[in-house]
């Protein structure tokens, strides 16, 4: 297979890929979409059990009180009845203090009973409450229980097709490849991008000159260095050439100007260091000249203190 049908094939595969990727992200995500108000409405459900339980015990301490207030009441009117047929101030006196501390009673069981049936009435609409509100919550998660399967539906119709799609191109490529490039697209939804004037345009980062020479000739799968996308080589435009020259880079005219002061400043340094070098080198052969001298005068002396001594 020609590289340019390789690399067409990738190219239509990775928009096949992409789509695939994110409808597979949407379906496992999806539930996640109700999660909230399936949250929401077993909070709802735990509360209204709490609240039925207080309910129920308030329930039982008011059935509680009127019954005990319905003795006090009997109580109260038997010994007010008792009182045509006493005969002696003893049974006075007993019948009179039953009929009180049955009056007093009564009065607290009353005064209980009406604050626990105010607790009672609260209570229960606050029950009616909740569960109209379980009702409208169990409603709406219904409702968009439906709404996403139909979604899911449509997600998974899409997804069956990208996969038909997908697996008329991926046998055609050489498996390895086909593995790294899903990899990649996986992590950064480009797969295979374009090299253009030695840059690849997946990571931005200038690729060495023999690297891209590599990628314009085509022969080769290659992947970019730094960012692990297929490479393939694509002509740029001028407009895309220039965007790839800065000016900043390039320095300025007074850059130029102030290297040429530099060299000039090096030009006359290295005159003056030359002439104070031959002005040494002078004094040096000057020196070099008497002392040949003076030893010339010393041989020539002792010659001739040899030759009188003869």
């Amino acid at each position: 297979m020609v590289m340019t049908e390789v690399f067409d094939k990738l190219k239509n595969l990775q928009d096949i890929l992409v789509k695939k990727y994110d409808i597979e992200t949407k379906i496992d995500e999806a539930p996640k979409q109700l999660s909230s108000q399936d949250e929401l409405l077993e909070r709802m459900k735990k509360e209204f059990i709490s609240k039925n339980a207080e309910y129920e015990a308030v329930k039982s301490k008011v059935l509680q009180l009127r019954s005990d207030l319905d003795d006090a009441v009997r109580l109260r009117e038997s010994g007010e009845k008792n009182m045509d047929s006493i005969t002696t101030h003893r049974e006075y006196e007993a019948l009179d203090k039953q009929i009180a501390e049955a009056s007093s009673k009564e009065q607290d069981l009353r005064k209980d009973l009406q604050k626990e049936e105010k607790i009672l009435a609260d209570l229960n609409d606050n029950l009616k409450s909740y569960e109209s509100m379980i009702k409208s919550q169990e409603t709406d998660l219904n409702t968009s229980k439906s709404s996403l399967d139909k979604e899911l539906n449509s997600y998974k119709d899409e997804l069956a097709n990208l996969e038909k799609k997908e697996s008329r191109i991926a046998p055609d490529l050489d498996q390895e490849i086909l593995f790294k490039f899903q990899r990649i697209i996986q992590r950064n939804s480009q797969g295979i991008v374009a090299v253009k004037n030695g840059v690849c345009t997946g990571c931005h980062m200038i690729l060495p000159a023999q690297f891209a020479n590599e990628v314009r000739k085509g022969e080769n799968i290659l992947f970019c260095p730094y960012c692990s996308r297929i490479l393939f080589y694509e002509e740029t435009t001028e407009d895309e050439q220039e965007s790839y020259f800065k000016l900043e880079d390039a320095g300025s005219l007074t850059d130029l100007d102030e290297d040429d002061e530099y060299d000039s400043d090096d030009e006359e340094d290295r005159e003056e260091n030359e002439v104070h070098g031959e002005e040494e080198d002078e004094g040096l052969d000057e020196s070099e000249d008497e002392s040949e001298e003076e030893s010339d005068d010393d041989s020539e002396d002792s010659t001739d203190e040899e030759d009188s001594e003869s």
